[in-house]
């Protein structure tokens, strides 16, 4: 792939073209998305996967005419949805039928709707890794006809000694575990158990190359290793035990940042990727691949406190996770801008120091990168799709359609 800094440089002058041609002026914020980038990162994780399938994780999109273009794709297959009442929208709206909840859902109102249409049931499969799950869906349906199709989240963690390195997410950790949740779900009437996800978040969500942080960096790449080898272990001997109880349809693993390892372990049948579409600022600095950033949002310059100091208006969109510097938007362009150290990003200004602010004026854009994929665009209702160095569409965000999920 071309060289991000390359990329950067060659962004600037698209999207000052693209403004500049725009048939009315931008509402900004100004949220875009490069299709140039979008689609050279799709080709990139498709190389990545080697023939595995990847499953489009909606959380990281959140825009339905991206969702559908990474699924018209040859080896982008399915929606991994982070909301119920987000799949069951795809399905009746979207016409989506491969639909596969990436987290346990409580919604017992789009429950209902789930267990009442049998369409719905069918083109979408529930996520447990508890047999309580599976009793909020019996106490919203009065019959067992249809059957609701169910996959096992199983913990994808590191476990060193009593340490636990990774996402805090299921219970089921060894076979035991996993087998006994399993026999409950063959046992019980109205489910079918049809799939198996293991997320291993500590390799597929933390950079590892990081500029200036080189020790910190080799021992998160150490413990990627570890994690590699002991859930490939663990995978197989729970794949072993399931098949003497149901024959699955999909095994789901990891995300853009391990493409690769996910797909090389023969239990997995699909991987899931988002971010490495967008490349928020979270997804800088991989050892394993270099993406282009694709997402930006522009805010206009609206004071000169000092020649130094160019404030825009807004841009405090700040990411979830742990509060840090890394959960910042990024300036982006003009190239040589940052945030200062006293009130950073904020929600209606945010001054803005380096070697270009002196060149801004009042009424220019400044382009930033959000630092996770799919939650800017929470805060818009369009988006603009640049192509080349014009805007080829002006599409609906989820916001957009009316939904908030």
């Amino acid at each position: 792939m071309i060289d991000a800094e390359i990329e950067r440089h060659r962004l600037a002058p698209r999207l000052s073209a693209a403004v500049a041609a725009a048939p009315t002026p931008l509402q900004t914020p100004a949220m875009v998305v490069d299709l140039d980038a979008f689609d050279a990162n799709a080709a990139d994780l498709l190389r990545r996967a080697g023939g595995t399938p990847i499953r489009v994780a909606s959380k990281s999109l959140r825009v339905p005419a991206l969702i559908d273009r990474a699924l018209a794709m040859p080896g982008f297959a399915g929606v991994l949805a982070y909301s119920l009442r987000e799949a069951l929208w795809l399905h009746q709206e979207r016409g989506l039928d491969d639909l596969v909840m990436g987290y346990p859902s409580v919604d017992r109102a789009a429950l209902a709707r789930l267990v009442s249409s049998p369409s719905a049931a069918a083109a979408i499969t529930l996520m447990v890794d508890d047999a309580a799950h599976l009793d909020v869906v019996d106490s919203v349906r009065s019959s067992k006809a249809v059957p609701i199709r169910i996959a096992i989240d199983v913990d994808a963690g590191l476990r060193l000694a009593s340490q636990h390195v990774g996402p805090k997410r299921s219970p089921l950790h060894d076979v035991a575990g996993v087998t006994a949740l399993a026999e409950e779900i063959t046992r019980r009437p109205g489910f079918t158990l049809v799939g198996v996800m293991t997320y291993e978040g500590q390799v597929a969500g933390v950079p590892d190359a990081v500029p200036h942080q080189r020790a910190k960096s080799l021992v998160v790449r150490r413990l990627k290793a570890a994690s590699i080898d002991q859930l490939a272990e663990r995978r197989a001997a729970i794949n072993t035990a399931l098949a003497h109880l149901v024959e699955l349809e999909f095994w789901n693993a990891g995300g853009s940042g391990s493409i690769e390892s996910s797909a090389a372990d023969p239990v997995v049948t699909e991987v899931a990727a988002g971010s490495g579409l967008l490349v928020p600022g979270l997804f800088d600095h991989y050892q394993s691949f270099r993406p282009r950033p694709a997402a930006f949002f522009g805010v206009p310059v609206v004071r000169r406190p000092t020649p130094q100091i160019a404030t825009v208006a807004g841009g405090g969109f700040i990411a979830s996770g742990p509060p840090g510097k890394d959960r910042v938007p990024v300036p982006w362009l003009p190239v040589g801008l940052e945030l200062t150290g006293l009130e950073g990003a904020g929600e209606v200004q945010s001054p803005l120091t380096g070697r270009a602010a002196a060149t801004l004026e009042i009424g220019d854009l400044v382009w930033f990168r959000h630092a996770k994929s799919g939650e800017l665009f929470e805060h818009t209702n369009q988006v603009h799709l640049l192509s080349g160095s014009s805007f080829a569409e002006t599409v609906p965000s989820y916001r957009g359609t009316g939904n908030s999920f």
